[in-house]
């Protein structure tokens, strides 16, 4: 049985366990206080980091690597597109939201001196999402995607964050809902997930 060493309020954990829920699978989630540690994560990720997936003899980490072998493991419902072109496009966008989004969600979580400088960031990197999401229900079309759920995670944060959207923003917030009300969502929120939009 698969075992992801998962932090409770860790949006890249997050991206995982909404995965594996999607995925309808049996797995067994391992909850990792990430200012507490256990020696168990440093154990198996010489980073002692979490995402960890753990399969037998295989370790992986970073959530879009988990996330392409759960994919590929379990192909149904498949998450990344069928079609080489449209996989390449999908990875560029996930790479994109790694460098452009999540980076700049680092900055802002490690408390540095330019908070709010990445939150303009992230705000306008969100808008052009907007411009895409109204003319279609979810990033690659009408099918929900692997870049569905790099961003949710997101999008789940903006208040905990400090990153208020726009009236423009109103197609990337009907997007938002949609993607939590998805059973896989709401199925991944830890209780201190639930507690961030209180």
């Amino acid at each position: 049985m698969m075992r992801l060493y998962s932090g409770t309020v860790c949006p890249y954990s997050h991206r995982c366990r909404i995965v594996l829920y999607e995925k309808g699978m049996d797995f067994e989630i391992i909850d990792v206080d990430q200012m507490d540690k256990s020696e168990d994560v440093a154990a198996i990720n010489p980073y002692n980091k979490v995402p960890v997936l753990v399969e037998r003899d295989l370790v992986l980490t970073e959530a879009n690597i988990i996330n392409e072998y759960i994919d590929e493991r379990f192909p149904h419902p498949q998450l990344m597109p069928a079609d080489p072109v449209m996989r390449g496009r999908a990875r560029l966008f996930l790479h994109r939201f790694e460098q452009e989004l999540y980076s700049n969600v680092n900055l802002i979580q490690q408390g540095g001196k330019t908070p709010e400088k990445a939150r303009a960031i992230i705000k306008d990197n969100l808008l052009q999402l907007s411009q895409i999401l109204s003319k279609q229900k979810y990033l690659l079309g009408n099918e929900f995607s692997m870049l569905d759920v790099a961003v949710a995670p997101l999008l789940w944060r903006l208040d905990h964050y400090g990153i208020q959207m726009g009236k423009d923003a109103a197609p990337l917030m009907k997007y938002a809902e949609r993607l939590f009300a998805r059973q896989g969502f709401i199925d991944s929120l830890t209780p201190a997930e639930r507690a961030m939009r209180k």
